[in-house]
C-alpha cells in the first residue's frame, strides 16, 4: 500500500490536468472497492441434487474385470458457483423428464436413473432462476451431467473446443447426449486452463481424456481453502486410489495424464477433491441451501 500510495503521488505532481486526475482517482477508488465488495461477500459454492445413478454393472468402470458382478450407486451432484461478479451453473444434472416418474433403466441394462426434483425447483429455495446465472459449464456432455442444460440458454456456455466439435458433430448430433445442449448457442470456447472471474478464485482446467474436452473446476475459497470438483476424471474413491480407467473413456492415455496432472494440482494447493458421483462426498458437503464458503 505505502509503494502504491507513493506512486500516486509521484503522477499527482507530474500531471496538472484536473479532470485526469478526478478520472484517476475515481477509477483507482473503484477497483478498491471491488477488491473489498469481493472480499467481503466472497465465494459460495452450493450442491444441488441431480438425481441417482444406480451401475447395474460397475465391471464397465475398469479396463479389465475388476468390478465384474458388481454394482453401485451414484450421486449425481451439479453445483452454484456464487461470486461477487456473477454465478456459474457447473453441471446440471439427469434428465428434467426423469422427476415424478419410475427409475428408468438404460437399454443396456447397465444403468437406472431417477431424479426426485428439478433444478428450477431447487433455485427457488434462493430465489433464483436460470436466467440468473451468467455462466453455464459442464465438466462433460454426457447425459449424466447436462440434462438440466437447455434451462440455461440465456447463459455463457464455457466449453473446452474439442468438447464442442465432438459433441456439436454430425454423428453426435443423432446420438442422445446432444439434445440437452443443443439450446446453448451461447457459446465461449476454450482451449485449456480459464480463470472464469479474473481473481484466480474460480478456475476451470482442461482434463480430457474420460471425453474430448473433460475439464474440472478449482474453488478458492476463504474458509474452506482450496476445492477441487473432479467432474469425472474419477467417479468413485477406488478409482482414484488405483487409477482405474472406465472401459468407455475417449482416451485412455488422456486420462492418465490428466490423473497425473490433477493429484500434483491437488497436492500443490493443499486441495480437498470433491469426486462428484461419490455418495461420500456429496454427503459431506453442506446439504442445500446450505453452502461451503
Amino acid at each position: 500500500m505505502k509503494k502504491i500510495l507513493l506512486l500516486l503521488t509521484i503522477a499527482l505532481a507530474f500531471v496538472a490536468c484536473k479532470d485526469f486526475k478526478k478520472g484517476f482517482n475515481e477509477g483507482y477508488n473503484d477497483a478498491l472497492e471491488e477488491a473489498e465488495a469481493t472480499q467481503k461477500e466472497g465465494i459460495k459454492l452450493y450442491t444441488l441434487d441431480g438425481g441417482t445413478v444406480q451401475v447395474n454393472m460397475l465391471e464397465i468402470f475398469s479396463q479389465d474385470t475388476t468390478y465384474q458382478g458388481q454394482s453401485k450407486t451414484f450421486a449425481d451432484a451439479f453445483y452454484i458457483i456464487e461470486h461477487p461478479k456473477g454465478r456459474l451453473l457447473w453441471d446440471a444434472g439427469l434428465a428434467e423428464g426423469l422427476v415424478g416418474q419410475e427409475p428408468f433403466t438404460t437399454p443396456n441394462g447397465a444403468f437406472t436413473v431417477s431424479r426426485k426434483d428439478s433444478v428450477v425447483s431447487q433455485l427457488k429455495v434462493l430465489n433464483l432462476t436460470p436466467e440468473d446465472f451468467e455462466y453455464i459449464a459442464l465438466s462433460h456432455t454426457h447425459f449424466d451431467h447436462s440434462g438440466s442444460a437447455s434451462k440455461f440458454a440465456d447463459a455463457t456456455w464455457l466449453v473446452q473446443t474439442s468438447e464442442y466439435d465432438f459433441i456439436t458433430s454430425e454423428e453426435q448430433k443423432k446420438g442422445d447426449n446432444y439434445p440437452a445442449i443443443a439450446a446453448l448457442t451461447n457459446v465461449k470456447k476454450l482451449n485449456g486452463e480459464y480463470d472464469v472471474f479474473g481473481d484466480g478464485t474460480v478456475v476451470i482446467k482442461s482434463m480430457p481424456g474420460h471425453t474430448a474436452g473433460h475439464q474440472v473446476l478449482f474453488l478458492r475459497l476463504e474458509n474452506a481453502g482450496n476445492v477441487l470438483l473432479a467432474g469425472d476424471l474419477y467417479h468413485f474413491q477406488e478409482n482414484r486410489d488405483t487409477k482405474g480407467v472406465p472401459s468407455f473413456n475417449y482416451d485412455v492415455d488422456a486420462t492418465l495424464k490428466s490423473m497425473d496432472l490433477f493429484e500434483a494440482l491437488a497436492k500443490e494447493t493443499n486441495a480437498d477433491v470433491y469426486i462428484q458421483h461419490s455418495a461420500d462426498d456429496f454427503n459431506r458437503l453442506p446439504k442445500y441451501p446450505k453452502y461451503l464458503d
